[in-house]
């Protein structure tokens, strides 16, 4: 039976260390990007919204699915776009095609502030790509 037939219940000792190496390099990776937001003076969960914002169609999106994108509550969601805005990172303007929906957008500072932590994050994943690739591979 060859590795790729073997039923997924069964791991050998190197699937182990491969998982616990995969998860250890996101780990890394997560608090490479934490660091990275506090050093911005942004919490990561803000930093994860902007990019929310930034990376949607059009660069805007409604709460629901910054709620959606972030795995949270629409509550929460809402409080913290509230927080954005307060902080001048974000403004709600009225959707173009339904002027009932107020979407969220990136202000001058918020767009400044996200390419820089950005740009240290394509870095930061480019170094660790040949890593990924390998662990990937070896889960084969």
């Amino acid at each position: 039976m060859t590795k790729r037939q073997k039923p997924t219940h069964q791991l050998t000792d190197e699937d182990y260390q491969t998982l616990a190496a995969f998860r250890t390099a996101l780990r890394r990776f997560t608090h490479f990007s934490e660091t990275a937001a506090k050093s911005a003076g942004l919490t990561p969960q803000q930093h994860q919204a902007l990019l929310a914002i930034r990376a949607a169609k059009e660069a805007a999106i409604s709460i629901g699915e910054l709620a959606e994108y972030l795995v949270i509550q629409p509550h929460s969601a809402s409080e913290l776009a509230d927080r954005l805005v307060a902080l001048g990172l974000v403004s709600r303007e009225p959707d173009a095609r339904d002027r009932r929906i107020m979407k969220l957008c990136l202000t001058q500072t918020a767009e400044v502030a996200l390419l820089t932590l950005s740009v240290t994050h394509r870095d930061e994943l480019r170094a660790l790509r040949p890593l990924l690739i390998e662990l990937l591979a070896k889960l084969d």
